[in-house]
């Protein structure tokens, strides 16, 4: 048997997951996925504008980072306040 290689850590504990029959099909899939599609669109909607100043040092350096991550640099910066808002830490590079 090859060695599989994986993207990353989180890759592999879900198919490590799924290989040891972690997973269960939902009984009504038509019902869970109007729920998901529902939930993303609750979640992709940004309804809301906020005006911050930054030192336009930080403000290059986001941009910088954003173009690395191939993402518009509002769409980095709003990830980073989602990350922070919802609990989960914001790691350094």
């Amino acid at each position: 048997m090859t060695k599989r290689d994986y993207a990353d850590e989180d890759e592999k504990n879900t198919i490590d997951a799924y290989e040891s029959g972690e997973f269960r099909p939902v009984e009504d899939q038509v019902k869970a996925k109007e729920e998901a599609m529902a939930a993303a669109s609750r979640y992709l909607r940004k309804d809301a504008r906020i005006n911050i100043r930054l030192s336009t040092a930080d403000l290059q350096m986001l941009k910088r980072r954003a173009a690395e991550e191939g993402l518009a640099y509002q769409s980095l910066i709003a990830s980073i306040l989602h990350k922070f808002a919802s609990g989960r830490s914001v790691g350094r590079a």
